[in-house]
């Protein structure tokens, strides 16, 4: 293994928190690979960039020799993690997380590396506990220190309700590295004081008490919100080669870079220096081949790159004036769409490219009501292709 200094400048690139790391340094100084841990509840198929933020820093504790434990959360999932929640989340079948689970399994491995990771699912000891075991877990911990939690202390006072069995997430998920001896526990920033109560478990248990590492929460492609399939905001890791290039090709530049620092095993130094010698849409083509590369294949980053803005000549389009700015506006007035609705949900999901006639750069949409300043462009959405003068 690497010294523990190197080892340490390495896992932290990206973390949004470290508790503690003068715990992780001595942990490593051990010299022993290290039992590394992050849970995910199946509550849907496919896994987006979103959640690969989290699996991308797993891979650089295995890239140092340590131990990943890929845990899927199937009990917890008949729970639903409150995090976030003004709302009891409703119970999925066991037959609903079984299929997603299996999905996830086949997903992760385009990442971590399948010699170097544990898939273990926390039936494994929580479907086995006697109700005097729940019980006596649950005498770990107060009400009045899982009602610290945010999501809970906001529910009470707006007096949202809130479940008994919600209470108990925090004190599942904290058993789940007793079970596992976890010397270290990952998750997102979101996901701070269910890590926390792991470590005090831990210590209640006669365990060391695991390292936290958190994340950071990565925004969607409109810049704003957490990624997000209900938001429309997110790029799938199952994608087609080209809806991923052409997503990501259509963030804004300052998100490109935030991207590069997440979605990428590059150094802050190359960064920087992609930074220093790039334009801005070089740049974002750098990114999204190195991540349709990542999820897919070297060649077919190459394919969708070199096809990228070849847009048909602009004397064989369909002409139209627009008479309003709002993208969403222009898309009905061109009858790509039949509504302004419809427009939405397009621009949103990333359906549209806006080309700048003659430059060849392409205008990163910011959603449904962007504003197009007065000029020609191409215009494409799906496959059909409009010549617009404003």
């Amino acid at each position: 293994m690497p010294p523990v200094e190197q080892q340490l400048a390495y896992l932290k690139k990206g973390l949004a928190e470290l508790i503690r790391e003068e715990d992780l340094r001595e942990r490593l100084s051990l010299g022993r690979p290290l039992r590394v841990k992050a849970g995910f509840d199946p509550t849907a198929p496919d896994l987006h960039l979103g959640h690969t933020v989290l699996l991308r820093k797993m891979k650089h504790f295995q890239d140092l020799g340590h131990t990943v434990i890929f845990l899927i959360g199937d009990m917890t999932g008949l729970i639903g993690d409150p995090t976030g929640r003004n709302a009891t989340r409703p119970p999925m079948t066991r037959d609903d997380i079984r299929l997603n689970a299996e999905t996830y399994k086949a997903q992760v491995f385009k990442i971590l590396d399948p010699a170097k990771t544990e898939i273990r699912f926390n039936s494994e000891w929580l479907d086995t506990m006697r109700f005097e075991d729940v019980i006596r877990l649950a005498g770990h911990y107060t009400v009045a220190r899982l009602l610290e939690r945010d999501d809970f202390s906001k529910r009470l006072r707006e007096q949202v309700p809130i479940s008994v069995h919600e209470l108990l997430y925090p004190l599942a998920q904290g058993y789940d590295s007793v079970a596992l001896q976890c010397d270290v526990e990952m998750g997102g920033t979101d996901q701070k004081f269910n890590l926390l109560v792991g470590r005090e478990l831990q210590r209640d248990f006669g365990q060391p008490s695991q390292i936290v590492a958190t994340v950071p929460i990565l925004e969607g492609l409109d810049g704003v919100d957490k990624m997000s399939k209900s938001k429309g905001n997110y790029v799938g890791i199952t994608e087609s080669p080209a809806d991923m290039f052409r997503k990501l090709m259509n963030i804004s530049d300052d998100l490109a870079w935030r991207y590069y620092e997440l979605l990428t095993d590059l150094s802050l130094e190359e960064i920087g220096q992609i930074r220093r010698s790039e334009n801005a849409l070089d740049a974002k083509k750098k990114l999204a081949r190195r991540i349709v590369t990542d999820f897919h294949s070297a060649e077919e980053a190459e394919r969708v790159a070199s096809a990228w803005g070849g847009f048909p000549p602009v004397q064989t389009l369909e002409h139209f004036h627009g008479t309003d700015s709002r993208l969403n506006r222009l898309l009905l007035q061109a009858r790509f769409v039949n509504s302004v609705t419809e427009a939405d949900k397009i621009i949103k999901s990333n359906g549209v490219s806006v080309n700048v006639v003659g430059s060849g750069e392409d205008i990163p949409v910011t959603g449904p009501a962007h504003k197009l300043e007065p000029g020609d462009y191409i215009v494409r959405v799906g496959k059909k292709y409009k010549h617009l003068t404003l």
